[in-house]
């Protein structure tokens, strides 16, 4: 994606996952936004975003981060809110492994505690060990813990995934995480 869709893209998790008063916008209880207040409100706070531009950025967004309804009059953010929102997800059976990518310097917490929530609604996990390694560059010296999930599942845990792929769960206790086995592959 080229930096000004980077940079509008940044300015709508922003507004659909954790502030949508900054501009002004309202979200319905499952997190949608109607798009052309969202275009209104973008413009009077001085974003250069119409309708192409947004979806180009739904379009091309690698992490897929915004899904648009099938009438194209609302979007909203995939998942990663801090607002409270009913992504109205159902639960689902996981796979018996999933991934989280962090940084070394908080594995020492996160062995205490599990992996928490924390200002958002759910703990965020990959599918594959190649994205955990993606999501843990960018908080730093990447580490990657392995989730047993269906562990977890058959335990009572509930997990759900997200419109563009991601797996989320309340809370992830410290006995269903291990450390990543093999040396951090060389990502891109």
């Amino acid at each position: 994606m080229d930096p000004q869709l980077t940079r509008l893209s940044k300015f709508l998790s922003l507004v659909l996952r954790h502030d949508p008063g900054k501009i002004g916008v309202a979200l319905d209880a499952h997190g949608w936004a109607d798009v052309d207040a969202l275009l209104a409100a973008s413009q009077r706070h001085g974003r250069p975003l119409d309708r192409a531009t947004l979806l180009r950025i739904v379009a091309e967004n690698e992490k897929r981060r915004f899904a648009l309804s099938d009438d194209g009059r609302r979007i909203r953010a995939s998942q990663g809110h801090s607002v409270a929102v009913d992504l109205a997800l159902e639960p689902i059976a996981p796979p018996d492994r999933l991934y989280h990518g962090t940084a070394t310097r908080s594995l020492e917490s996160i062995r205490r505690a599990g992996l928490q929530r924390r200002s958002r609604q759910h703990v965020h996990l990959s599918a594959d060990r190649a994205t955990a390694v993606q999501v843990g560059r960018r908080h730093g010296a990447p580490a990657v813990l392995v989730v047993r999930a269906a562990a977890m599942a058959a335990d009572g845990h509930a997990f759900f995934r997200s419109a563009n792929g991601v797996w989320l769960t309340d809370h992830v206790p410290p006995q269903y995480l291990e450390a990543a086995e093999d040396p951090l592959p060389d990502a891109p």
